[in-house]
């Protein structure tokens, strides 16, 4: 894949993955999203950011068994789609279903483990997003690639959040779980070395 096709590709994905949050918009401005619209609006950036995150994941096995390695310049960008929609996520929570209420905030943080485990995995989201530059990580060096493997705690935290928080049919998060247990399954080192389709 030459440049200009990296570039083009790059754009078209930036299109799409702003996509979901534009639909969400209208949905809300047109009243689209069903009796309970803010519910809808957090349960939605939600698993978008952890859908992002497994496509983030995503990446490198692709690399890895056809050889292409431009595909590793669309890893940052849907990296930082991830923590868009997370923190979407977390702001509509605050602003729109708790209404700022910093004290109920605080309780559901130290009360109900699903909340607490997901607001641990924004906290360990951020410092990956900061310094997701080519001067953090030129600054960092070796320490750049150990704080970024976060991003599998991350990814475990976002699949047990969601299954925590669903109380009748968890056969969405089990899903998620078993597409996350595979992409986990890549960083092996006998399955690294697996590339049945690079020329």
């Amino acid at each position: 894949m030459n440049p200009r096709g990296v570039r083009y590709l790059k754009l078209i994905l930036f299109v799409l993955s702003l996509t979901p949050a534009l639909l969400l918009l209208e949905g809300a401005l047109s009243d689209a999203l069903g009796t309970n619209p803010v519910e809808t609006l957090v349960r939605d950036t939600g698993q978008w950011t952890l859908r992002f995150l497994l496509i983030t994941l995503l990446i490198s096995p692709l690399r890895q068994l056809t050889g292409q390695s431009q595909l590793l310049r669309l890893r940052r960008m849907l990296g930082l789609f991830a923590f868009f929609y997370a923190l979407l996520h977390l702001s509509l929570y605050i602003g729109l279903d708790k209404f700022l209420y910093w004290d109920e905030i605080l309780n559901d943080i130290l009360d109900r483990p699903f909340i607490t485990i997901g607001m641990l995995a924004f906290v360990l989201l951020v410092p990956l997003a900061i310094t997701s530059t080519d001067a953090m990580m030129r600054r960092l060096g070796r320490n750049w690639v150990k704080l970024h493997k976060l991003v599998y705690v991350i990814a475990v935290a976002g699949v047990v959040h969601f299954y925590m928080l669903v109380k009748a049919d968890v056969t969405e998060p089990v899903i998620y779980g078993l597409i996350l247990a595979v992409l986990l399954m890549f960083r092996l080192p006998a399955i690294k070395r697996w590339r049945p389709f690079r020329a």
